[in-house]
């Protein structure tokens, strides 16, 4: 039997700090861009109203991954975690397991990156304070990453308890009001996407958001009259117009391929940013297997320095 090593949720929090995701993030998003790294659709499995399973492949730096991972928004209600799974990582010259990773940590991880990774591409270079709404593991998440780069946080959740807490806990700051959250420079929201949080109207000129909720069918955290006036960008097209707030958008007609911009043609300068101070810009995000995969890898780099468990295969 072979020894394979597995990474709990606070190994790979300990292996993978905020800003390490960020740069592995950045580097999935570029690989994906150049045609280094495939990915192939995300599967779901509805279980709803209660929430979805989901299948998350992907290829490249010569490893495969597979994410089996929950989200199942009721859960903190009776204690249980919202997000669940495992990862498997494999060496793609020969197909054999190396290492199994705490899905929640990862996802985590790679969520906050992709939100302050988005923000800080796409806002304007003298934005200021940066928002989160919603506190929980994905928000907690996204604000300490935006702590880890120096930035001012302000958070917000609907429960105002625990919004106070979190921030004590990462450095952040818990805002006094949901109108204050909303106008910062910078705001990422990571709701359970089951209501709108941003109307039409409700983004001013210059400002950015990272939508990270809408991660799914039926899922939505801003208009879509709100989404037809802004400057839209997504993480992969093929996959955010089909579960994504694009989604919603492009079913009612007001929004189409054209319209649309992906992070990483952004970062390898194929696609423009933004094009003004006063241009208003969003990224919908629905979560890309190739995230899960940097993530995966940068954790490897530390497997030797950490005491790990192992799984006998």
């Amino acid at each position: 039997m072979v020894p394979i090593p597995f990474f709990t949720g606070p190994q790979v929090r300990e292996a993978v700090s905020p800003e390490l995701a960020l740069e592995a993030v950045r580097h999935a998003f570029v690989a994906y861009a150049r045609g280094e790294s495939t990915m192939p659709p995300k599967v779901y499995v509805p279980a709803y109203p209660a929430g979805d399973f989901r299948a998350m492949p992907a290829l490249g730096a010569g490893h495969a991954l597979l994410k089996w991972v929950t989200s199942f928004p009721g859960n903190a209600a009776a204690g249980l975690p919202t997000v669940t799974g495992l990862v498997l990582l494999s060496d793609a010259s020969n197909g054999m397991l190396e290492a199994v990773l705490d899905a929640g940590a990862i996802t985590a991880l790679r969520t906050g990156a992709a939100a302050v990774l988005a923000a800080e591409t796409l806002g304007r270079a003298d934005a200021e304070a940066a928002a989160v709404i919603g506190a929980g593991v994905n928000g907690e998440a996204a604000a300490r990453t935006f702590v880890a780069r120096g930035r001012r946080v302000l958070l917000w959740d609907i429960d105002g308890a625990r919004a106070a807490a979190v921030a004590e806990r990462i450095g952040a700051e818990s805002a006094s009001s949901r109108e204050e959250a909303f106008a910062a420079d910078l705001l990422v929201t990571v709701t359970p996407g089951r209501e709108i949080v941003l109307g039409e109207g409700s983004l001013r000129p210059g400002q950015h958001a990272s939508l990270m909720g809408a991660d799914g069918p039926g899922k939505a955290e801003i208009a879509v009259e709100e989404l037809a006036r802004v400057h839209v960008f997504c993480d992969d097209w093929e996959q955010a117009s089909h579960n994504g707030d694009l989604m919603h958008a492009v079913e009612a007609g007001v929004v189409t391929r054209d319209d649309v911009s992906q992070l990483g043609d952004v970062l390898i300068d194929t696609a423009d940013g933004r094009t003004s101070d006063v241009d208003i810009t969003i990224f919908d995000s629905t979560g890309l297997a190739i995230q899960d995969l940097a993530i995966a890898l940068a954790a490897m780099e530390r497997a030797t320095e950490l005491e790990l468990p192992t799984i006998a295969l």
